[in-house]
């Protein structure tokens, strides 16, 4: 896209909603294995997912403090090109993951205060990508995918060694902000884009795509 931001949709669930973020130009798609989630999807509508996704397009799974048999269960039905950790993985766990699947793996690391994302420097040493995700609410049953966002001053103009992609509560309004603000070339949105939970709105991936185009971005 014109800005070279690239952006990630979360949780999809559908082919349509997948030919919808790849026509958009989305350059990750993905989908979850958490069952409390209501974007959660099975073994083989991931794998009947994955099969429609074009050429070019990063097919991430995301998964919450997986063991060894999930992981393997899901790798080895779903053709994917990332592993997205989105629990209370250990710097140690990041690691063998890595090492056991060989995938890359994308780290999320919930901020709301400068201690927080202190951890994604530790984080930076092991994953091959950081999600800089906001901090699920204390009454939240997701870790991710809850529509909130953090203060975004808290990581602006922030680099480290691994490529790092921002995430809580963007929407086609605020997202332009948000990179502005952070100078981030990565983003990931998944509530922000959806008619109801789980269910993607071609028209507001479409509308959050676009936001990124701007001039300003550049």
């Amino acid at each position: 896209m014109a800005s070279g931001i690239r952006t990630k949709i979360c949780g999809l669930t559908r082919p349509e909603d997948v030919a919808a973020a790849a026509g958009a130009g989305a350059a990750y798609v993905g989908f979850v294995f958490f069952p409390k989630s209501p974007r959660n999807v099975s073994l083989s509508q991931a794998r009947d997912l994955a099969v429609v996704v074009p050429v070019g397009v990063a097919k991430v799974a995301l998964v919450v403090n997986a063991d060894d048999a999930a992981l393997d269960a899901i790798t080895d039905a779903v053709p994917l090109d990332m592993l997205q950790l989105h629990g209370s993985e250990t710097p140690e766990r990041v690691a063998g993951i890595r090492s056991r699947y060989g995938l890359p793996v994308m780290k999320a690391v919930g901020v709301a205060d400068a201690q927080d994302a202190a951890a994604l420097d530790v984080y930076s040493e092991v994953a091959d990508q950081l999600l800089v995700d906001a901090k699920p609410p204390r009454e939240a049953t997701l870790p991710g995918g809850n529509g909130v966002t953090f203060d975004w001053r808290l990581v602006s103009n922030r680099r480290w060694s691994v490529p790092w992609m921002l995430a809580g509560g963007l929407t086609p309004d605020n997202v332009a902000e948000a990179v502005a603000l952070t100078g981030a070339r990565q983003v990931d949105v998944s509530s922000g884009v959806e008619a109801s939970p789980g269910i993607k709105d071609a028209a507001l991936i479409r509308a959050f795509v676009d936001a990124l185009r701007v001039p300003t971005l550049r």
